[in-house]
């Protein structure tokens, strides 16, 4: 072989090459293939026995579904099976993280259909373990949202002061969880000697220890950078999901029961409606859904320092046409409450007898859990954590 064609060949062979190391910074012609990925039913960001079904490309949620029905105990088919007293401990079990909510949107159904007058005193009861299992339950949501990004310390501070207020009710009515002490007509008991300078001194303590809460947690940039403009939901989309509560109001929406539509005697006491700030991220999003929670927990220690102030010293706590088994008229009544998660509703229909005829119960929680996909179709899988805890489920009352 020739030198000159030796040179030739070289050169074609480094010709060929190049040509090979440009083509390998072409990007190549890569197939995805969608995953269908199960969250649940025992995954431990459900915040209960839920399942979430999500088709995934990667990393990105391109579908979810949230599946129900793993915790259902038929409550309204059991409320319709006994006396309509009988039925109070099974409002325990829906929102067992706001019982004492569950009890009194029941009850008032109730007396709404016996036009039955509660005593002045029984009521200020009512508000007062009312507003405490309130502070009970935006805790829970406050701790585990922050566990569900990533912060643990936090969590332990919500959940002492948690063990505060569930203190404080068990003294009231023996029981940490599920109460049954709201019943037609007032309350099960009068309150304990001396329950009222704890309540002061818990309220006291417990108005510095969010400011601590919120320096550890909701105004950490880490915090900010993992939940501002995240599952950011419309108050349009809110709407048309049936959405109340804390998740309604992080969109702007001014709508709190209690304000709007007063029962019991919230009309006496000046509060607060939250609302999203904006002051991180947009309005809607799941910083903006944390930050009412912490916000109305400060509205319910106002509350309950009115409370405190106006309650009177000594009355009845239970109407006396009620401290016996009673039946109401033929009718039906519909009463709805503001709990912790949102608009809590009790439909009651009776026929004269002993027993409801029919007892249909608005959950809260099944309308917040049913907004999932709108919010976490697009996102990231690890956004979509974040976006169900934020909505601060309960299913013992998607369920039911």
């Amino acid at each position: 072989m020739s030198p000159s064609r030796d040179v030739k060949g070289s050169k074609t062979k480094m010709a060929d090459t190049a040509n090979m190391n440009t083509n390998v910074h072409e990007p190549p012609d890569v197939r995805t293939e969608e995953l269908l990925l199960n969250m649940g039913p025992q995954h431990p960001s459900t915040h209960g026995v839920l399942k979430v079904v999500a088709k995934t490309d990667g990393e990105l949620v391109l579908e979810c579904e949230p599946v129900v029905g793993y915790l259902h105990r038929c409550f309204e088919k059991c409320a319709e099976s006994g006396s309509y007293v009988q039925a109070v401990p099974y409002t325990d079990r829906l929102d067992y993280l706001m019982a004492m909510g569950n009890n009194l949107g029941y009850c008032l159904a109730v007396e709404a259909l016996m036009k039955v007058e509660i005593p002045e005193y029984a009521d200020y009861i009512r508000v007062l373990v009312t507003e405490l299992n309130r502070i009970g339950s935006h805790l829970i949501a406050v701790g585990t949202f922050g566990l569900d990004t990533g912060a643990i310390t936090p969590f332990f501070y919500a959940f002492r002061d948690r063990e505060m207020v569930l203190d404080i009710l068990e003294e009231i009515c023996g029981q940490r969880l599920n109460y049954n002490y709201i019943r037609p007509g007032g309350v099960a008991y009068d309150l304990p000697e001396g329950i009222l300078d704890k309540i002061s001194t818990f309220i006291d303590h417990m108005e510095k220890s969010l400011e601590e809460i919120n320096n550890l947690l909701t105004y950490n940039g880490i915090f900010i950078h993992r939940t501002a403009n995240v599952g950011v939901m419309t108050p349009e989309v809110a709407i048309k999901y049936g959405v109340t509560g804390p998740n309604l109001r992080s969109t702007g929406v001014k709508r709190d029961l209690r304000k709007l539509r007063p029962y019991s005697i919230y009309d006496r006491f000046e509060f607060n409606i939250c609302t999203g700030t904006g002051e991180y991220g947009t309005i809607g999003d799941c910083w903006n859904r944390h930050i009412v929670r912490t916000q109305e927990i400060i509205e319910s220690i106002k509350i309950l320092r009115q409370v405190l102030n106006a309650m009177p010293t000594e009355g009845e706590h239970l109407a006396k046409a009620t401290a016996r088994k009673f039946r109401p008229p033929k009718g039906a009544a519909y009463t709805a409450v503001e709990n912790s998660k949102g608009e809590l509703g009790f439909y009651i229909a009776s026929d004269g007898t002993d027993e409801p005829w029919r007892v249909k119960c608005r959950a809260p929680s099944f309308h917040n859990v049913s907004v999932l996909p709108a919010l976490a179709n697009g996102t990231m899988l690890a956004d979509l954590v974040i976006i169900l805890g934020s909505l601060d489920i309960v299913l013992g009352e998607i369920d039911r």
